[in-house]
């Protein structure tokens, strides 16, 4: 430790700095806690808040699968099953889609993301990880050099700086990990779906099984949160914002579009419009920076596969710098072109997808042509075993 004037210094040095501690940063850290590699996660949240944050609720089976080969599968996914039925509830008329029966068994999770969050951070210190809290301030000095060095401020005032021989920039869409490199060195490919949810989060119990809502009256869709909680969504008018939309207009919406008399039963607690949009950045890398999940991509939510994306990408780098460690850059080197084969993959899927729902309903987006495009899709996929299965495929990450 240094001083410089009445600012104190300290230096460190590890082999991977992971910027961002939700998901993809978490999860980078167990798998390389597990491979005995030094690793420092900052986070610029505290983790009240880190534990707090409501977001995915669905954990595919390629990722459940992925924790239970590195030893975690209990200690973070275990616990909430699953029966593999997800309902499209058209026009009032249900239609049930067994994920299973297309996939041998092999099905989802619905774990909330702060349950999941809660699970890594706690497997994370009881194995020994090294979780820094309320990081301000964070910056990466030159992320192409053989060490870069990443500076904070840690809530005591103390500014560190690490040296590392990687970094993992898992600071999502808005952190500084991106923003640290040089103009021109990524590609932006960027959507706007044209489309706007109002999300809403209520104490009220969850459904018996995930449920879309398809009608003339527009999107939406009731997932559970917990044994207490639920999310919704509401398609809205993209310049809409949550004063629009009072508590009453809510449930009256939610009640015709899902067909159900009463569908929150509880307070609604939290409610916010958000657009829309996909953006995928190539490449996933600069120097010794690496980008994992909404650092590098976001996807519209339609699928759950944003985070799922982030769990398969904080995957590959693990077993890139296990490799590095030992003399073998070639998984480092190719981490950008594997991960982004998958992105543009679950890109597709849930731009399909978002079409589908979407446009099988109101069709004063779209017009009548698209919106019977859009019903046969559904038909199909409801009666189709060969379609149910790709789909199935698809919403289970073996795809």
């Amino acid at each position: 430790m240094t001083g410089i004037g009445r600012e104190r210094m300290v230096r460190e040095s590890t082999t991977v700095v992971v910027i961002g501690g939700g998901p993809a940063g978490l999860t980078v850290a167990n798998l390389l806690l597990r491979l005995g590699i030094g690793c420092v996660v900052l986070e610029r949240q505290s983790r009240a808040r880190v534990e707090q944050r409501q977001r995915a609720g669905i954990v595919e089976h390629r990722a459940v699968r992925m924790f239970e080969e590195w030893g975690l599968g209990e200690r973070v996914v275990g616990g909430f099953p699953h029966d593999g039925l997800l309902e499209f509830r058209v026009d009032g008329e249900s239609r049930l889609l067994d994920e299973a029966d297309s996939t041998e068994g092999l099905t989802a999770r619905l774990c909330p993301q702060q349950i999941l969050v809660q699970r890594l951070i706690a497997a994370c210190l009881e194995d020994g990880g090294d979780l820094r809290f309320e990081a301000a301030d964070v910056a990466i000095d030159d992320p192409a050099a053989d060490r870069p060095v990443v500076s904070y401020r840690a809530a005591d005032g103390v500014r560190h700086e690490i040296s590392c021989e990687l970094v993992a920039g898992c600071d999502g869409d808005h952190g500084v990990s991106r923003a640290s490199l040089p103009d021109g060195a990524l590609t932006a490919y960027p959507f706007d779906h044209g489309i706007a949810w109002l999300t809403v989060l209520a104490d009220s119990p969850p459904p018996r099984h995930p449920l879309l809502g398809v009608s003339e009256h527009g999107f939406a869709a009731h997932f559970g949160r917990g044994p207490h909680s639920s999310r919704y969504y509401v398609q809205c008018p993209p310049g809409d914002s949550a004063d629009d939309w009072p508590d009453e207009r809510i449930r009256e919406q939610l009640a015709l579009r899902l067909s159900v008399a009463e569908p929150v039963a509880g307070p609604i607690t939290e409610k916010e419009v958000f657009q829309l949009r996909s953006v995928v950045h190539e490449p996933m890398h600069h120097g010794r920076l690496h980008l994992v999940g909404d650092a590098a991509h976001i996807i519209a939510p339609m699928g759950g596969k944003g985070m799922n994306l982030a769990l398969y990408e904080a995957e590959v780098f693990a077993r890139a710098v296990r490799d590095h460690v030992h003399g073998d850059d070639s998984g480092l080197r190719s981490y950008s072109e594997v991960c982004l084969q998958r992105a543009w993959n679950y890109q597709e899927f849930s731009r399909w997808m978002t079409e589908m729902v979407h446009d099988a309903g109101d069709d004063s987006l779209a017009g009548p042509f698209r919106r019977r495009l859009a019903r046969a899709r559904l038909d199909r996929l409801c009666s189709s075993r060969a379609a149910a299965g790709a789909f199935a495929e698809l919403m289970a990450g073996l795809a």
